[in-house]
């Protein structure tokens, strides 16, 4: 495990390696917002011992556990964490953050509906990934972000958004496009970062990929952590992040 170069005095920091093993070596109570989009299983069956086949929403579950532990202890009291991931995996992440965190902490089961994509001819269309947002302690911190509105009514006003987050992905032309095969919108990041860390808060993201929840909390004055084994994707973080003013 290696920490990559960084521009003296800049807030983020990129650590390259394993998710866990960079967790273990963090502060106690050290962030106020933990985003983490993990590699989502694939969604095919798999025979495992005895013959029975294996689920890889269970396997996903079970590897991460480790490392939401940690996170669990690297959060802050008033601090939350944002776990990102779709309809194969989200139902066995809900209990994981269930059993370490308390199903009394759960604050949102949020919907991030994208709208591009495919279609298929037996079945609706899967146009959403789904991200558990929970507290850490008993209390935390929130400011509701607010969204344009969309009745005729109040044309021109925002509205206070709800648990479906409807932001567009991030289609082939969009000048923010990294190359990154999971790179989410900045602006769905933007949003979850200033609604749930306080503004000059600390930002973690374990599974960081092409840095764009880095981006966002440097952008709002936080400072941000990145972690990710893929040093490519560790290059692409460290340009944007070199490329913000002031960064």
């Amino acid at each position: 495990m290696t920490t990559q170069a960084a521009v003296a005095g800049a807030p983020w920091t990129l650590l390259a390696g394993d998710a866990f093993g960079h967790l273990r070596t963090l502060p106690d109570a050290a962030f106020d917002l933990v985003y983490l989009d993990p590699p989502f299983a694939t969604g095919r069956a798999r025979r495992g011992a005895g013959g029975a086949f294996a689920d890889p929403a269970i396997d996903l579950a079970e590897s991460l556990r480790p490392s939401v532990l940690e996170i669990r202890r690297v959060l802050r009291p008033t601090g939350a964490i944002l776990l990102h991931c779709d309809w194969r995996t989200c139902h066995r992440l809900r209990v994981l953050l269930d059993e370490v965190f308390g199903a009394d902490r759960l604050i949102n089961h949020l919907i991030w509906s994208y709208g591009l994509g495919g279609s298929a001819p037996d079945r609706f269309a899967r146009k959403h990934d789904d991200i558990l947002y929970y507290a850490a302690g008993a209390e935390h911190w929130f400011d509701p972000p607010r969204i344009p509105a969309r009745s005729r009514r109040l044309a021109g006003h925002t509205k206070k958004a709800t648990d479906v987050l409807d932001i567009p992905a991030i289609n082939n032309m969009a000048h923010e496009r990294t190359g990154w095969p999971t790179q989410k919108p900045l602006a769905l990041l933007r949003l979850l970062v200033e609604a749930c860390c306080p503004p000059g808060g600390a930002v973690l993201d374990p599974f960081c990929g092409s840095g764009t929840t880095l981006v966002a909390a440097v952008e709002r004055g936080s400072s941000a952590t990145g972690i990710d084994l893929s040093k490519a994707a560790l290059r692409i973080a460290r340009r944007r992040l070199v490329g913000l003013a002031g960064a």
